[in-house]
Formats: C-alpha cells, sequence, structure tokens
C-alpha cells in the first residue's frame, strides 16, 4: 500500500508532466488541498494558471466543473436553483456548476459582486443553501481560481471577504529561457494535459487531510503563528492586517507542509515557509504605503525578520 508521501509526491510529479519549473506552485496546491482550502492563482496571462488548476483535478480522480466567469453569470448558475416539476407536482432542485470536488473558477473577477458573493457560502462551510435547503458539496472540495493581474477593464475586484476566504495565493510568473524551451518541445506535438491520468482519489485525500490534523504543534510555535499575524495588524503601513481566518491559514498550512516533508511535528521553518502564500493577499496597504511601491510579500518578510524564531525540539526527543 502506498505511503501517504509516496501519494503526494506522485500528484506533484504528475502535475509535473505538464507544467514546466513551477513545481513549487504546484506543492502548494496540494498543501491547500490537503488542509482542506481555496486557492487564488494571480498573475499574467498566458503563464499556465489555468493548465495547473486542471493538472491538479485530474491527478485525483474526483468530479472536476469549469467555470468560465463573465459579467452575464448569474448566482443560480453557480449555487442550483428550485425548479417547479408538472409531473410530480413538486419543486426539484437542479445543481449548480458548483456541485463538485474540483471546481476551476476561470477569471473570477470577470463577474459581478453579486455572482462572487455566491461563492461566500460554499467556500466556508462546503455547502450551498438553495430555498432554504442545504445541498453538501465534496468532500474533498476545492475552489481553485484565477485572475489575470495586468488587466482591470471589465473586471470587478474581489472583495475584502472574498479573497479572505482563499487558503493561499499563488504566482507562477515567466518561465526562465530553458524552461520556455521545455515547453514548446513538450508542447510542440500535443497538449500533454489530455494524457494525464489521475494517480490517487478522494478517499485517500480525505484520509491525508485527517492525518494533517494531527500533526504536532509546540506551544511556542503556536504563539509564533499569532505573533506574526498580529504584527501585520500593527504595522504603519498596512491599513488592515491578516484577521483570525488568517492565523489559522498559516497554522494548518505548516502542519501540511510538516506532513509533506514526513515530519509528525512543525518546525518555524514550515511557518516561515508558508507565511507569504497564506499572509500576503489578505494585507491592504495604505495609499501611501502602495505609492512608495511597498508590496504585501516584502511587509510579511519585514515582520518575520522582526519576530524570535523560537526554538522546538523533535516530538518525542
Amino acid at each position: 500500500m502506498p505511503t501517504p508521501q509516496s501519494v503526494m509526491h506522485a500528484v506533484v510529479e504528475n502535475i509535473s508532466r505538464v507544467i514546466v519549473g513551477k513545481r513549487a506552485a504546484a506543492e502548494l496546491m496540494l498543501i491547500s488541498l490537503l488542509c482542506e482550502g481555496h486557492v487564488l492563482i494571480e498573475d499574467r496571462p498566458g503563464v499556465g494558471k489555468t493548465t495547473l488548476v486542471s493538472a491538479m483535478a485530474r491527478s485525483v480522480d474526483c468530479s472536476f466543473r469549469r467555470i468560465q466567469f463573465t459579467p452575464d453569470i448569474l448566482p443560480s448558475d453557480i449555487t442550483g436553483f428550485s425548479m417547479f416539476n408538472q409531473k410530480s407536482g413538486q419543486f426539484e432542485f437542479k445543481p449548480g456548476l458548483i456541485m463538485s470536488c474540483f471546481v476551476l473558477a476561470d477569471e473570477i473577477n470577470r463577474t459581478s459582486p453579486k455572482t462572487q458573493a455566491s461563492l461566500l457560502e460554499v467556500m466556508e462551510e462546503c455547502h450551498v443553501t438553495v430555498d432554504g435547503i442545504t445541498y453538501p458539496v465534496g468532500p474533498p472540495f476545492m475552489v481553485m481560481a484565477t485572475q489575470n493581474s495586468a488587466e482591470y477593464v471589465g473586471t470587478y475586484p474581489l472583495p475584502e471577504a472574498q479573497i479572505d476566504r482563499f487558503f493561499m495565493r499563488i504566482s507562477l510568473g515567466y518561465p526562465e529561457a530553458d524552461e520556455e524551451v521545455a515547453i514548446l518541445k513538450r508542447f510542440g506535438a500535443q497538449n500533454p494535459l489530455h494524457d494525464l491520468t489521475c494517480v490517487t482519489d478522494g478517499k485517500v485525500i480525505v484520509a491525508m487531510q485527517e492525518m494533517v490534523r494531527r500533526v504536532y504543534v509546540e506551544d511556542s510555535v503556536y504563539r509564533y503563528i499569532v505573533e506574526l499575524t498580529r504584527r501585520t495588524r500593527e504595522h504603519p503601513d498596512i491599513e488592515l492586517g491578516a484577521s483570525p481566518r488568517g492565523s489559522l491559514a498559516l497554522f494548518r498550512a505548516s502542519q501540511a507542509n510538516a506532513f509533506y516533508q514526513g515530519r509528525g511535528f512543525v518546525l518555524p521553518d514550515d511557518v516561515k515557509a508558508m507565511s507569504e502564500p497564506t499572509l500576503a493577499h489578505r494585507l491592504i496597504l495604505r495609499q501611501e504605503a502602495r505609492l512608495r511601491g511597498q508590496t504585501q510579500e516584502a511587509l510579511v518578510a519585514e515582520s518575520l525578520r522582526q519576530i524570535p524564531v523560537p526554538v522546538v525540539r523533535a516530538h518525542g526527543a
């Protein structure tokens, strides 16, 4: 029987068969899945955001739907709606596009705020409510949204409540020259995504999600996480710091990173590695800080430098 570590590495390797040179992004996607979190992939057009999500979904034998967000899509298209059946004389629920294990919300910022808000409940509670009746999704359940950071015309910026529900924000960036050559060769004959097969299933993922929750965290690391998130709320360049949901995301991501590395306990290095993808997108900078060219990522790194790193023994040592 394959070990959890072998399954996790098989998923990352499978994604790497399609995405060239972005192993770190694939690992972050997997860590978010193990934490039952959702991912916002924000970058320039054409760098492989949608391909990364599709490769992730095809690696796990679960249902997958893609929603191409446009200005005319309605909330009922997402959540579903009740329709009267004349034969039975009763209302029947017609499932929306969100009723799947993996959901690609492509170009999520191209739809109206009203439709964006239809995702709030399901992203937080893993169910939708239509006409007072609750319908569960998953498990596992994961929303993977994309948006282009360079486009503003015809888009609707995500509100703070929506952004805060994304467990991580990931950026891919342009490939290196050798990587781009490898992309041309790999996609020259056909799209390798078409031949990608699953390497695990939903039951295994749910079992590993439970294992992640049992990864040991020392009290000093709890304090380290809280000190980091509280520092973002007190920084003079930050108008709105990370919420307690951000603290929980960093805590869970640190557990999952330790689990991915084959450890049963969290180290401060796990917290450092997960701090930027889990916290940076939750920060709202003051206008004068943005004018100076300050970035969310730089402020998270600054907070890390200012907080003393706790000394942690191996659990059981």
